[in-house]
């Protein structure tokens, strides 16, 4: 079973580079490359892609606004942008606006794989900076609400931890306790928050200002 993947990336050389790493994995499907997304509404609509690779700066209609009108009839899709520079205000734009993720092209050669395995794994490739501003972008934009679960303040702290993506390990260690004290007091958290996943108990944490 081939994964489709369409290309918007308006750099010819970078562009024929992706398409021949496309090409050249056994478990992706070119299904098309394009110089600019100004016809992006009616090519995924055609092509039908399972990844779109798109590039955040391109003449014409930019990557940000491709992303917004994909995701105005395809929220299944999966949108990884390619960008040249780490935690700007750019990629976060792009995030909150429905993109999966995204991948610095210095790195594609190397990560494009990976980062289209995690997209289609629920994962969403991105450093800890870009977490961090979507963080306090959800802050900046919510008012807090009085209801704070009668989380513990060690149920708080593990919380924020999470909310930073670290994982179970780091948070044991950061905090002196072993990995299954860890567990159980996420399973509590899980309990008051009333969710069953842990980007259920991160969001619910950003936009209620648990964290």
């Amino acid at each position: 079973m081939h994964v489709g993947v369409i290309v918007y990336e308006d750099n010819s050389n970078l562009r024929e580079s992706l398409c021949n790493l496309i090409n050249f994995s056994p478990a992706l499907l070119l299904l098309g490359a394009y110089a600019s997304a100004n016809d992006v509404t009616a090519q995924v609509k055609e092509k039908k892609p399972e990844v779109i690779l798109m590039d955040i700066d391109m003449p014409g209609i930019t990557g940000i606004e491709a992303v917004k009108q994909v995701r105005l009839f395809n929220q299944q899709v999966q949108i990884i942008m390619l960008t040249v520079f780490d935690d700007n205000q750019h990629v976060l734009d792009a995030i909150c606006a429905g993109a999966s993720g995204y991948l610095l092209k210095k790195n594609i050669s190397d990560h494009l794989p990976e980062a289209i395995s995690q997209v289609l794994q629920g994962e969403a490739p991105m450093s800890r900076g870009i977490a961090r501003m979507i963080i306090q972008s959800m802050q900046e934009s919510v008012k807090p609400v009085a209801n704070n679960y009668n989380l513990t303040q060690r149920e708080k702290e593990i919380l924020t931890h999470l909310s930073k993506g670290n994982s179970y390990k780091m948070i044991a260690a950061d905090l002196f306790i072993s990995i299954d004290t860890v567990r159980t007091h996420i399973k509590k958290i899980y309990e008051k928050l009333q969710v069953h996943s842990q980007g259920e108990a991160i969001s619910k944490a950003v936009n209620e200002r648990l964290v």
